[in-house]
């Protein structure tokens, strides 16, 4: 190792060591290893900057081979491959697997994006991007989250598992300086393909990084617990759903919806089945099957993702964002089953402050109107990222310390945890009269609040005007909601210490109604302390800090009323009976700080992130006419014998009593 690289090295690690990131760990454990490792081995090059061309530096300094890898049946599967010129040693294999094209397509055009991240341009590895069966290039046909096949007999029994073995057991054959090593790695849909392909795993998949993975399909991405996220999945649809008669090296144009205003667009279209008789007209063959499951039934159980994983090999590192409005229950419960289903296997899971994709897309310091104080995308990638992949598939460095790495996205500080969710204490926050929020258990033998939800003035979910799902809503001030009569409020008066959540979040509501079926929406939110004006004199304009007052949501999910129970046998509620609804929010690492609120908001509708409910009980939800929507009046019961509450895992308090 040069003087150089030695400097770099120590700088990467001390980098790692910072302050602001704090161990859990015993006190007996390391906390930083020398990242030269057991091997005195090359270290890693640093990043390519913002100007430079990936493209020209790809062309500069590998080679670009277009193949078709056999599978096991017969079907082909495009695949281009980037080798690094320098033939002086050898190198491990990345591969990412993709329904979302692996152009540019020729051997003469190389990408403007390569690897995990841009730090992994110059650290030596051979780049494969493989077109998955039946997208783009590939030859097959196409299935969404094709199911797994946990029985195989034959060479025509083929799932993304299979597929992945017979992609890598080739390129270890066919690739000249291959280290006999793979790392597999993808964001979203490419993160199922990975935590897919980590399934049964050739023995050269050594590391393996599902990042912000779809697991289930009925809590990822189109649904939350039944509900419907409808722009996300129309947008999605409309457009990736189109069928693809031939293999291509084309997109799908997107569909247009003729204004920028979704709320407007899908409020004006009227019940969900519209968009079928006036958008869709039967074209988009996986929304069509949607329709017609509108219950976790059969179609939806086979492509749970989670009962297979259980013959995980490689090392694993899961990867997501604490504010993905899109797969943020995949990465959670696939780090959750492999750890529980593998045993000794090396299982990790990081999580920091970003959006769909962000540690790869963003610098990370930011998310809409919140500043987190740091670039922690590149953070992570520095310390964890490549890390992870070198000392996995180079025997170079340590892997990262820690089981599980998150930022406290209140506390702006990187944690590293022996264990996730850790040890923590529960603390339950008691709806009270009058907005209260409090942990004093409810005495009375009644109380309620009550508010009127209309499907025809649904609530919006977010403030801007958009035809989709902006990202930023997950941070977004919520005052707009609060301000509206059907959004129930209560908070905490301004807390005297700070207040550290660290695990998964759940409402327990309970509930009656006048109707047959409804939504119910909680959003845990961090209100920041009243902002103070600035003039330099009595004349001046008083300015104040946009961040006064803001109310910071921290965690939301809905709950579909009918399948508060059962997610397959879907039940009417009994008009005026109390009855309990669960909303998990799943987890969070939030520090409340010192002289903030906590807030909790309930709702019925979300628009049009979430299709509106008609309030009347239907067989099938997507099926509802117009006469179906009707306005019915909630409320949410607060009495000692119905007590609403919010129970969060709170480091440093004590157990609470068991939910009964």
């Amino acid at each position: 190792m040069s003087v150089a690289q030695r400097a770099l090295a120590v700088a990467l690690a001390l980098a790692a060591c910072r302050p602001a990131y704090t161990v859990q760990t015993p006190a007996s454990a390391p906390v930083c290893a020398d990242p030269a490792g057991p091997a005195e081995a090359a270290a890693p090059a640093p990043p390519a900057s913002k100007s430079e061309d990936v493209a020209a530096y790809l062309a500069a300094h590998y080679t670009k081979r277009e193949v078709r890898i056999p599978m096991r049946d017969g079907v082909h599967l495009h695949t281009a491959i980037y080798t690094p010129r320098d033939t002086s040693k050898t190198y491990p294999i990345l591969l990412k697997r993709t329904p979302y094209s692996c152009s540019p397509y020729g051997e003469d055009k190389f990408p403007s994006r390569i690897g995990p991240s841009p730090i992994f341009l110059r650290a030596g590895y051979i780049f494969v991007d493989q077109d998955v069966r039946g997208a783009f290039m590939s030859e097959g046909e196409f299935v969404n989250v094709m199911p797994h096949l946990a029985q195989k007999s034959g060479p025509k029994d083929v799932d993304q598992s299979t597929d992945t073995y017979d992609t890598i057991a080739w390129l270890i054959a066919n690739t000249p300086g291959n280290n006999g090593k793979v790392g597999l790695y993808g964001i979203s849909y490419p993160g199922f393909y990975a935590a897919a392909g980590m399934i049964d795993a050739h023995p050269a998949l050594a590391a393996v990084s599902p990042q912000a993975p779809i697991a289930d399909w009925w809590y990822d991405d189109f649904h939350h617990h039944g509900a419907f996220f409808l722009p996300h999945t129309f947008n999605f649809f409309a457009a990736f759903g189109k069928p693809r008669p031939q293999p291509t090296s084309e997109w799908n144009r997107r569909f247009d919806h003729g204004t920028g205003d979704g709320y407007q667009f899908f409020l004006d279209v009227g019940p969900l089945k519209s968009l079928q008789e006036r958008h869709l007209h039967g074209e988009i063959a996986f929304w069509n099957e949607m329709l017609e499951h509108p219950n976790r039934d059969e179609f939806w159980q086979k492509r749970d993702l989670l009962p297979h994983l259980r013959k995980v090999a490689p090392a694993v590192m899961v990867v997501g964002g604490l504010f993905d409005a899109e797969d943020l229950y995949g990465p959670l419960s696939i780090y959750r089953t492999v750890e529980r289903e593998n045993p000794g296997v090396f299982n990790i899971l990081v999580m920091g402050p970003w959006g769909h994709g962000g540690w790869s897309r963003t610098e990370g310091d930011r998310l809409g109107d919140i500043a987190f104080g740091a670039k922690t995308s590149l953070e992570y990638q520095q310390r964890l990222e490549l890390p992870f992949f070198e000392h996995f598939l180079k025997g170079v460095g340590a892997p990262p310390s820690g089981e599980a790495h998150l930022f406290d996205t209140g506390a702006h500080a990187w944690q590293a945890f022996p264990a996730w969710p850790p040890p923590a204490g529960t603390k339950d926050m008691y709806f009270g009269e009058g907005r209260a929020l409090s942990a004093d258990v409810p005495k009375a033998r009644s109380g309620f609040d009550a508010f009127d939800s209309d499907p025809a003035r649904p609530v919006p979910f977010t403030q801007e005007i958009a035809a989709g799902m902006p990202k930023e809503y997950m941070t977004e001030d919520q005052r707009f909601a609060a301000r509206r009569p059907d959004v129930l409020v209560y908070e905490t008066p301004p807390l005297a210490e700070d207040l550290t959540v660290a695990g998964p979040v759940e409402a327990e509501l309970w509930i009656s109604t006048t109707g047959t079926d409804a939504d119910w929406i909680v959003k845990l939110i961090d209100v920041l302390p009243p902002a103070t004006g600035a003039g330099k004199g009595e004349r001046d304009e008083v300015k104040y800090d946009k961040l006064g007052g803001y109310q910071m949501m921290v965690r939301s999910e809905v709950v579909r009323g009918r399948f508060r129970d059962s997610a397959d046998k879907p039940a009417p509620f009994v008009p005026g009976k109390v009855t309990r609804v669960r909303v998990p929010l799943l987890d969070v690492l939030h520090t409340f700080k010192k002289g903030h609120r906590l807030m909790i908001q309930v709702q019925s509708t979300w628009f049009p992130l979430v299709d509106r409910n008609p309030q009347t009980f239907v067989p099938n939800i997507f099926k509802a006419d117009a006469k179906d929507f009707k306005r019915a009046t909630h409320k949410v019961h607060r009495a000692a014998a119905h007590a609403s509450r919010v129970r969060l895992p709170v480091l440093g308090a004590a157990p609470a009593a068991a939910a009964k």
